[in-house]
């Protein structure tokens, strides 16, 4: 792979490639983790590398996703074929993989923190805390760099998957740094009368940390939820009822039906306008000037808005 290539392959100015440039430093940090966890007997730490295991798969799922969004907006490397069974898009996908990533990692946290609840009443388990120690910083110094540099990525991107992989990384830089500040302690209470605390250390960390992350993609599942469930977003509503209600008052309308949902980074409105039936007839090209206005006029135009204006003199057609 030339220069040129890695360049493209890890371009931070764009969404897919900083999902892979996430997916092959998280794939690092999962070998280096498992690796390390092997080697120093420490489960805190093989968890540490299963659960980026599991974040690196969910990733690679994101950039599937988004590949398939962002050729479809762009009419671009979409088959025909996938076109006509994929009418609607494929923006309905991001939220079911935003859920199911949270769900799955919370799983694994609480798979994690059974075992640590376990390794306690067993007695605790001995670990070589100078190889923990090695891991631990060294997993810091990626996680805070990769967080770093896709949140500035982010800023012109703003994109949810990005916005939770920097939670993901930064959720990983926090449960490292109290691995390594546990080693620390354990390492220092060699030798000493609290020698005996250190067979606990490693899995009574993991189940605090456990404690912290099973909670913690849940604010994602529940949003992800909401889209799934097409739950209309108040805020944007509001914004659609004012605009509609002003264009009504504008024209001499009868009145207007708005539908709206949120799908990932779609936005689906849909508007039915009732015409008086003592307004007078226009053109096609009259009706389409109007929904020019009103699609002005609502904003945010772009290949993840979904806008339907119907006219029409039938109130149940609104309905």
């Amino acid at each position: 792979m030339g220069r040129e290539t890695l360049r493209t392959f890890f371009n931070l100015s764009n969404e897919q490639g900083v999902l892979r440039t996430s997916i092959v430093a998280t794939l690092f940090i999962a070998a280096i983790g498992i690796g390390f966890g092997l080697a120093s007997g420490s489960f805190s730490i093989a968890f540490d590398g299963v659960y980026s295991l599991v974040d690196a798969s969910m990733s690679g799922l994101s950039l599937m996703v988004v590949r398939l969004i962002t050729a479809y907006a762009s009419a671009s490397q979409v088959s025909r074929k996938m076109r006509d069974r994929f009418t609607m898009g494929f923006w309905h996908l991001e939220p079911m993989v935003l859920a199911l990533n949270g769900i799955l990692l919370s799983g694994v946290a609480i798979y994690a923190l059974i075992n640590a609840v376990s390794s306690l009443l067993a007695g605790g388990r001995e670990l070589a805390f100078d190889v923990a120690m090695i891991y631990a910083v060294l997993t810091v110094a990626v996680c805070v760099a990769i967080a770093v540099a896709e949140a500035r990525a982010n800023r012109k991107i703003g994109s949810d998957f990005l916005r939770m992989d920097v939670n993901g990384w930064v959720m990983s830089a926090s449960i490292t740094t109290a691995l390594l500040i546990a080693f620390c302690i354990g390492y220092l209470v060699q030798g000493t009368a609290w020698a005996w605390i250190s067979p606990y250390i490693d899995p009574a960390v993991l189940a605090l940390v456990c404690l912290v992350i099973i909670p913690m993609p849940m604010s994602a599942v529940r949003q992800a939820m909401a889209d799934i469930f097409l739950v209309t977003p108040a805020d944007f509503k509001r914004h659609i009822d004012s605009v509609a209600q002003a264009f009504v008052e504008k024209h001499g309308l009868q009145s207007f039906r708005a539908y709206v949902a949120k799908v990932g980074r779609s936005r689906e409105i849909e508007l039915y306008f009732i015409v008086p039936e003592s307004a007078g007839t226009k053109t096609i090209g009259e009706w389409d000037a109007l929904r020019e206005e009103l699609g002005d006029a609502i904003g945010g135009e772009g290949p993840h808005r979904w806008l339907t204006v119907v006219f029409t003199g039938d109130p149940e057609w609104a309905e």
